[in-house]
């Protein structure tokens, strides 16, 4: 019989995670060989780990077996007050060999966290189905969906009664409502996301700022002539909520996409998903990274539809309500 001991980590445990986040890494990458190879080496993925226990007020435990560690958990704080009271498993923050000992591990290290006040429990979670289903059974549940595809190897044309172009100058009014719209949705039912709403003055001040900014690629979609939809493509390294194991390599980023409510059902959305699409492969990249809230009805399902495979799970656990 295998005994394990759980206890806290220290910094000596650092080469034996790096080992099992680069065992991690490869059997995620067979699912989704667009993932970075990198982090498969464990020298590189000992940056990875300690990066995450040098994050401060960082703390956390591993799972000793025989005298060999196989399995840790590190997580640490944001000080954004948008979490609330928060602690974050980032995606180098954890892994096992057998997904049931996240379970022990978490249980070691969720005292001290609630113990500080920390009640708001975030995880980066690869879509490893065992691994998810550890973490569902510790009250996790799914908040946000990291994915990616490959760029289209051929052309892609909007539906015949819809115009797709980049935005103009003259179309920053619509854009600064644009802006305001995706918010706005994401605070409705089923969503309820608490995100602050700028006013349509500090979006009008943004997009004369910004609309000329070469490193951006502002696309809208007009019907009948009228703007009814917006999209932005950059580079993903634009994105700080995508780094390290979650960030292929030469890579685009569909940053933002939004409709107006009287529009939708027109296959706008799409269409302006298709333009960043086709402007990531003209520009070189290799494939497109997105991301969407989960309880988002519309986007959850528009981007799977366009070929987006989700990567990486952010699961969100609320103590004591």
């Amino acid at each position: 019989m295998s005994r394990h001991l759980v206890r806290p980590f220290e910094e000596t445990d650092l080469p034996a995670a790096a080992g099992l986040l680069a065992e991690r890494h490869q059997a995620h990458r067979k699912r989704h060989p667009l993932l970075p190879a990198d982090y498969e080496d464990e020298q590189l993925a000992l940056v990875e780990v300690t990066a995450a226990w040098e994050t401060e007020g960082a703390s956390g435990a591993v799972m000793v077996e025989d005298g060999e560690i196989t399995g840790y958990l590190l997580a640490a704080p944001k000080q954004s007050p948008v979490w609330g009271p928060n602690i974050w498993v980032e995606a180098a923050g954890h892994a096992v060999r057998e997904p049931e000992h996240i379970r022990d591990l978490y249980g070691a290290a969720a005292a001290k966290w609630v113990d500080d006040g920390r009640i708001a429990h975030y995880v980066l979670a690869p879509d490893d189905p065992a691994l998810l289903d550890a973490w569902f059974r510790l009250a996790f549940g799914s908040q946000h969906a990291h994915a990616v595809r490959p760029v289209p190897d051929a052309p892609l044309s909007p539906p015949s009664d819809l115009v797709v172009r980049r935005a103009l100058r003259a179309d920053i009014p619509v854009l600064a409502e644009l802006d305001l719209e995706l918010p706005r949705h994401q605070g409705l039912s089923p969503v309820f996301s608490s995100g602050e709403l700028p006013t349509l003055e500090e979006a009008v001040a943004d997009w004369e700022e910004s609309i000329d900014d070469q490193d951006y690629a502002t696309f809208v979609a007009s019907y009948n002539g009228e703007v009814i939809g917006s999209s932005v493509g950059c580079s993903l390294d634009k994105s700080s909520a995508h780094s390290g194991l979650a960030k292929p390599d030469n890579a685009g980023f569909l940053g933002f996409a939004a409709v107006l409510p009287s529009a939708r059902g027109l296959g706008a959305g799409r269409a302006l998903g298709e333009a960043v699409l086709q402007w990531s492969a003209e520009t070189g990249y290799t494939s497109v990274v997105t991301d969407w809230r989960v309880t988002n009805l519309l986007s959850s399902r528009a981007w799977p539809r366009l070929g987006f495979r989700q990567t990486f799970h952010r699961l969100h656990r609320l103590i004591g309500h």
